[in-house]
């Protein structure tokens, strides 16, 4: 069960990248910028695995889905609720499907089931921050108004408040802008958003044009962050979080960031 971002994390499921990463037929479709080097990429996945085992996190590895490109980043493909996950909605066609395989591999695990959205709605999880009684909500490219119409529904079942936050285009999901750093306390891109939203939180205010914060917390003050976020990384010296920095520059080809290439499962 998930009921907080910033708890302990202890299971999740990722999908190693073998083969389906590098076969892409058309960047754009699939929002590629470029297609990664296939050694580097295994060897930079890898270490994240490993980290994230050496910190008592256990990996479910779901394996590619084959004719997609993007399934290596898990993230997107279902939302962890305190109840229970819920089946995501893809925002982009060549991703749709990935979502009923992740359910699948979730109901394998006897994970429950709390909801699906439906179409015309559309909701990936990469824009679903869930920091305790406050599940705040990225409107974006990739999940739309009826997405979170649907979403809102199954969170106000569980006691969940949704709080919407509108993200301009040029960012993908809203995990580029709020990162959870602990039960109560969030990393949040400056300026992006009026104060207010982030009421009964404290906040680490990054830059208004900061790289972004897509960022893994492992535990409260614990997170893992990608080498060239020279920002990020000042930020958590400056703040004293444990960081634990990790070459991932062939997922960032894919658009893609640490917080990405996770399915969290489980926190305590």
């Amino acid at each position: 069960m998930l009921k907080n971002e910033g708890d302990r994390l202890t299971r999740v499921a990722v999908c190693s990248p073998q083969s389906e990463y590098f076969r892409v037929d058309n960047l754009q479709a699939h929002n590629i910028r470029e297609v990664a080097n296939p050694e580097l990429a295994r060897v930079q996945h890898a270490a994240l695995s490993s980290l994230l085992a050496n910190r008592g996190v256990g990996l479910i590895d779901i394996g590619e889905f084959p004719g997609h490109p993007n399934s290596v980043f898990t993230r997107d493909m279902a939302v962890g609720t305190p109840k229970g996950y819920i089946r995501a909605s893809m925002g982009i066609p060549t991703r749709v499907g990935e979502d009923r395989r992740m359910a699948d591999a979730l109901d394998r695990l006897g994970e429950p089931f709390v909801g699906a959205i439906q179409p015309p709605g559309i909701v990936e999880g990469g824009d679903v921050v869930l920091a305790g009684p406050v599940a705040f909500v990225g409107q974006t490219k990739r999940t739309n108004p009826e997405g979170i119409r649907q979403l809102t529904a199954l969170f106000d079942r569980m006691g969940v408040e949704v709080r919407v936050c509108l993200l301009p285009e040029t960012y993908l999901h809203l995990d580029q802008t709020v990162g959870v750093l602990g039960p109560d306390r969030l990393m949040v891109c400056r300026d992006l958003f009026p104060g207010e939203l982030f009421r009964g939180y404290q906040t680490v205010l990054m830059p208004g044009q900061c790289f972004n914060v897509n960022f893994i917390c492992l535990a409260p003050d614990e997170i893992i962050v990608p080498a060239a976020n020279l920002p990020l990384i000042d930020a958590a010296e400056e703040n004293n979080f444990l960081a634990h920095i990790l070459d991932l520059s062939e997922f960032a080809k894919g658009t893609g960031g640490p917080n990405c290439l996770i399915m969290p499962i489980e926190r305590r």
